[in-house]
């Protein structure tokens, strides 16, 4: 029989060595936790593990597995290993599952910090050098996938009942533009109200900006918003961020900043400079004159110490 050759049969002395295998698990083991004798297994020739039942709380279903082996053409069983395993009916815990892919929207607390991939694609490169023509450009694809297009919807009805857009250069054209064709639009008070009511929300005092790495003014996940409160103000566009979704503060900011990865480490003070070549005396004695009492040569004031 090859010595590779795994045997069936346990070995009878190592079989026997029951009392050396629970003395081996009690001393690898708290005092009381090692149960009764749960069966034995062949590991090869020679070599027998005995189980023993744990009693430890939080470990249901483990076993202390004690491994002994003998030399060949030897009586005396020599301890190998001692090691504390999970049994077919074993309380485990669940399969390990990345941060990442487990991290949910919300979970984000005050100082985490959220790392992005640089092949995020809910990013993109601010700029990359090209030119692109505008979507109505005669070169653009929009409008060359349009021309080649065989089948073109054409809205119902006549052309005098279609809505004719405002001639370019108008009061009304120019209104259009600046978002001022409404009945009504924020006053100055309106305005500051609404400032000052997100900025309490997520401004930079909020505890999250406290603990942020960068402001949201550097985070490729703010998304500007037009008028005159995206000077201060914009929405911000990650998942998972407690402000997904919200108009912040450019001086908000969280944990999962776009650059957190890559941000500089904020500069460390120097260490203390400790002069250790100067030597200071100090006497050993008080001078005579370093009191609060003024010395005397009165003898007998001098028996009644200072009062």
């Amino acid at each position: 029989m090859s010595a590779t050759t795994r045997s069936r049969t346990p070995d009878r002395l190592c079989a026997e060595a029951v009392d050396l295998a629970r003395t081996a698990a009690e001393e690898a083991a708290a005092p009381g936790v090692v149960g009764e004798h749960a069966g034995l297994v062949s590991e090869g020739d020679r070599v027998v593990t005995h189980f023993f039942e744990c009693k430890e709380p939080g470990y249901r279903g483990w076993r202390w597995a004690v491994t002994v082996a003998r030399a060949s053409r030897a009586k005396i069983v020599t301890l190998d290993e001692t090691v504390l395993l999970p049994g077919p009916d074993a309380l485990l815990a669940p399969e390990w599952v990345p941060w990442s892919e487990r991290l949910r929207p919300g979970d984000m607390g005050p100082g985490d910090l959220l790392p992005t991939d640089a092949e995020d694609l809910r990013l993109e490169p601010g700029f990359t050098g090209e030119d692109e023509p505008a979507p109505n450009s005669l070169v653009s694809g929009e409008m060359a996938e349009l021309v080649e297009a065989e089948d073109v919807e054409v809205t119902a009805g006549a052309p005098a009942n279609l809505p004719v857009p405002p001639s370019r250069g108008s009061i009304s054209a120019l209104a259009e533009e600046l978002g001022m064709r409404r009945a009504r639009v924020l006053s100055r008070y309106g305005l500051h109200a609404a400032a000052d009511r997100w900025e309490e929300s997520y401004g930079p005092k909020s505890a999250m900006a406290q603990a942020a790495p960068a402001t949201c003014v550097s985070c490729g996940f703010l998304n500007p918003v037009g008028g005159s409160l995206g000077q201060a103000f914009g929405i911000c566009a990650n998942e998972f961020s407690p402000a997904d979704g919200r108009v912040v503060s450019l001086g908000y900011g969280c944990g999962g900043h776009s650059e957190a990865a890559v941000m500089p480490t904020p500069p460390r003070p120097a260490a203390p400079v400790i002069d250790e070549t100067r030597v200071d005396p100090f006497p050993l004695r008080p001078a005579p004159d370093s009191g609060s009492v003024p010395t005397t040569t009165d003898e007998s004031s001098a028996e009644l110490g200072h009062s």
